[in-house]
């Protein structure tokens, strides 16, 4: 890792080859999105979102300025995480847009809908059902709904070897975040462990088990007359009712929440989003403000978000030592409080305009003959199209100015 100080004060500055930046005149073949494009061509990252030196000062800079960076982007937030989200992200949350609720997928909250049945419990029926050994097999051999089912999975608590029978309606998926939350960590339970515990894959239930610990999620309850497994092959029992057939050990929300779902605040139909998470993730902070923050040409990054305030640069010159001004301007610049990325290069002009929009600092400032006979530099804004020429005396206060 590289170190950079981005202290108070007099702001850290750097000269583009000490940051051994290398710039890249075509997206890379890996890129889903224009922000990743934009940041790999320009230095911040290789094609395998490793951070380069860039990339590792423009991180540190972001750890610096927070607060001021993220109130930059469009962001999702709860109480303890903020997302941004991209088609690329790595996390899934549920979002509603009329409440704001937020939180990851696997931990969100839903209202769960009760149906609307005779609640009085009607007396237990085995029934056969051959080759019915999933919800869906069962629901259409025998004409109902698959919420009018009950779900049975299995794991083992890995710290005791417990077995842990979980029931949920069949039309609900299970969130192992949730249920880990209950009970520990648990991985799924092997066939030997589900006969010892009494019970039969494919044809399971709660009734009857002595050997395992029972979790029901918390809309088992009020789902009177569920169909479920008889533990015995080809078989499931009619009319199984929580409370009067079997109990728990627990009862919790243990619920996926889906597309759709009703929001558990206000009943507001739930988005799931993909997204990145970005407390204390700066390199998605990057990405996010890359996102959000470019043009055709390449990233347009605001202050105080930009690694650095001014991209100064020196068009070599054939009777002034254009390098050596340059180089003045980037110590009154830095004397000043502003942070200068001083393209030292000398390259073709062409080159250097290309880079400095591609690394996105807020102003571009040229030092060239032309402008230097008549005392001058030019001055140009990124998210602006306008070249303007300001006094060499002048160029500190006028940077000064436009970047309050």
């Amino acid at each position: 890792m590289w170190k950079f100080s981005t202290g108070e004060g007099r702001h850290s500055s750097v000269k583009y080859r000490d940051l051994q930046i290398q710039t890249q005149r075509e997206a890379p073949n890996n890129a889903r999105t224009e922000g990743f494009a934009f940041i790999v061509r320009a230095g911040y990252l290789t094609r395998e979102n490793s951070l380069t030196m860039l990339g590792e000062y423009a991180i540190n800079h972001l750890r610096g300025v927070s607060n001021r960076a993220l109130k930059l982007l469009s962001m999702i937030d709860n109480d303890s995480e903020s997302f941004f989200v991209i088609p690329t992200g790595n996390v899934q949350i549920a979002h509603c847009s009329n409440c704001n609720y937020t939180e990851r997928l696997e931990l969100a909250r839903s209202m769960k809908p009760v149906e609307a049945t005779d609640p009085s419990p009607l007396p237990l029926e085995k029934i056969a059902t051959p080759d019915c050994n999933t919800i869906e097999s069962l629901a259409n051999f025998l004409g109902i709904q698959k919420e009018q089912t009950a779900k049975a999975l299995m794991y083992t608590r890995v710290s005791d070897g417990k077995i842990i029978f979980i029931v949920l309606r069949g039309d609900v998926q299970l969130s192992e975040a949730k249920l880990k939350a209950q009970v520990g960590d648990v991985r799924a339970a092997t066939q030997e462990e589900i006969v010892r515990a009494g019970a039969v894959a494919g044809y399971a239930s709660a009734i009857g088990l002595k050997k395992a610990l029972i979790v029901v999620d918390d809309l088992i309850p009020k789902s009177p007359n569920l169909v479920a497994g008889a533990n015995e092959a080809g078989y499931h029992l009619k009319n199984t009712n929580y409370g009067r057939d079997y109990s728990a050990e627990t009862v919790a929300d243990l619920a996926q929440a889906q597309e759709g779902d009703a929001c558990f605040n206000c009943g507001n139909p739930l988005s799931i989003l993909t997204a990145i998470p970005l407390n204390d993730n700066f390199q998605n902070v990057l990405l996010a403000l890359a996102e959000t923050y470019h043009d055709e040409k390449g990233s347009t990054l605001p202050h105080p978000a930009a690694p650095f305030d001014v991209y100064l640069m020196h068009v070599p010159g054939k009777e002034m030592d254009t390098r050596a001004k340059a180089e003045e301007i980037y110590n009154e610049l830095q004397d000043a409080g502003i942070s200068v990325l001083f393209d030292d290069r000398d390259e073709r002009a062409g080159v250097k305009f290309n880079d400095a929009d591609l690394i996105g600092c807020p102003v571009r400032v040229t030092v060239g003959e032309k402008g230097l006979k008549e005392g001058m530099v030019e001055l140009k804004l990124r998210s602006g199209k306008e070249n303007q020429l300001v006094q060499i005396e002048k160029i500190v206060e006028k940077t000064k100015s436009i970047l309050k």
